[in-house]
């Protein structure tokens, strides 16, 4: 299953802006479109990996990934 998440990029004076839309909390800045496109993947694969994490911490089961 391939998850899609929808990157909002704007152009402020010398500064790219961006947030993923679907998950709060996850919104960035940089000096190039680049920059902040690998920002913002990062910021995602960070943020799911923690609040993954932390479901399963929440209810009490050990989380191994499968190789």
């Amino acid at each position: 299953m391939t998850l899609k998440y929808t990157a909002a990029i704007i152009k402020d004076a010398d500064y790219w802006i961006g947030w993923i839309e679907e998950v709060p909390g996850i919104n960035c800045q940089e000096n190039s479109r680049e920059a902040l496109q690998n920002s913002l993947l990062l910021m995602l694969k960070q943020t799911l990996t923690f609040n993954r994490q932390e479901s399963f911490d929440q209810l009490d089961l050990q989380f191994k990934e499968q190789e």
